[in-house]
């Protein structure tokens, strides 16, 4: 894809509404009447406090406090649970949630279901409905197809089965929702300074390194696998390190060393040229990297220079 072309895009999901279909998310269906009691002990986030048609943010962690994944959990009705993840990571935790639901009355099975994102500040207007804030949903009929319509942080998420997928996605195009290409969307993310498993956090971060405990991690419900480790550095501790933004001064890529001073610090999760705000990314780094600080970024030998900044980059990713 040209530079322009990108640009273009990113116009159009900043000003009117681009669509994006989600191949690399999967959707686990957790299916019986201990479906939520289930996940409860199994998530960082109060599962048992949904109410059908809402939803949170969550994560699964090993024994140490570890990210397994992080996830989308929607509450569709009150015996299922749909648990939306990272196509890289949705093989380990299906594994994870078949193995330890030994005697219980739940099923665990991948869904198929596709998502097609509307993102953009003309995401109601294209669909002509909207569930209310982040993680809400609700039903809806497109092109035939049953559908469920979920707010997100950025528009709205069209989930539908995979048959009435190419259908859907017409019907959607024809009410002037533009495609778009997920790099276009990543600029949105990064702005946003929201992290991804697989791109900034993974196996080795905690909730905490992640930046997403406010959102991920409920400290009132009862136990689940982790807890002890990330409730003890909540409260007793302080993370080592901390997902922070970075605004480049010259040329980097996703995965360049981080270096301050001849301490490395850690690598660029994420590197985006945005219209908007620049040569920036995000990145989990050590305590070291105080926002204010300057930085090294790349090539020992020819290293660009960075500010730490604190995240967002944007508070209102439309305006």
């Amino acid at each position: 894809m040209t530079r322009p072309d990108l640009d273009a895009e990113y116009r159009q999901i900043r000003e009117e509404c681009g669509l994006l279909p989600r191949d690399e998310r999967v959707i686990l269906s957790v299916k019986g009447p201990e479906a939520a009691d289930y996940l409860q002990g199994q998530l960082t986030n109060d599962i048992e406090a949904i109410e059908p048609g809402h939803g949170c943010y969550a994560a699964l962690l090993d024994r140490k406090g570890h990210l397994q994944s992080d996830m989308r959990v929607l509450r569709v009705s009150d015996d299922e649970i749909w648990v939306d993840v990272e196509a890289s990571a949705a093989d380990a935790v299906f594994k994870h949630l078949n193995m330890y639901k030994i005697g219980r009355e739940v099923s665990v099975e991948k869904s198929g279901r596709k998502i097609l994102s509307l993102v953009g500040p003309a995401s109601l207007e294209v669909l002509g409905t909207s569930p209310g804030d982040e993680y809400r949903s609700t039903p809806a009929t497109i092109a035939g197809a049953e559908c469920l319509v979920v707010a997100t942080d950025l528009g709205l998420d069209v989930i539908c089965g995979e048959e009435d997928a190419a259908a859907v996605r017409t019907e959607l195009e024809s009410r002037k929702a533009v495609p778009v290409s997920a790099a276009a969307v990543e600029i949105l993310r990064v702005e946003s300074g929201r992290p991804r498993f697989g791109a900034e956090m993974n196996e080795k971060n905690m909730p905490a390194e992640a930046g997403i405990v406010e959102q991920a991690v409920s400290f009132t419900k009862g136990c689940y696998i982790g807890q002890e480790p990330v409730a003890r550095l909540h409260y007793k501790g302080s993370p080592n390190r901390h997902l922070r933004g970075l605004r480049f001064d010259g040329p980097v890529s996703t995965g360049d060393p981080v270096r301050l001073g001849d301490r490395e610090l850690g690598s660029v999760g994420t590197a985006v040229l945005s219209p908007a705000t620049g040569s920036i990314g995000i990145a989990i780094l050590r305590k070291e990297a105080e926002p204010g600080v300057t930085v090294e970024v790349g090539d020992a030998d020819s290293p660009s220079s960075a500010e730490v900044v604190e995240l967002p980059f944007r508070e209102e990713p439309f305006a």
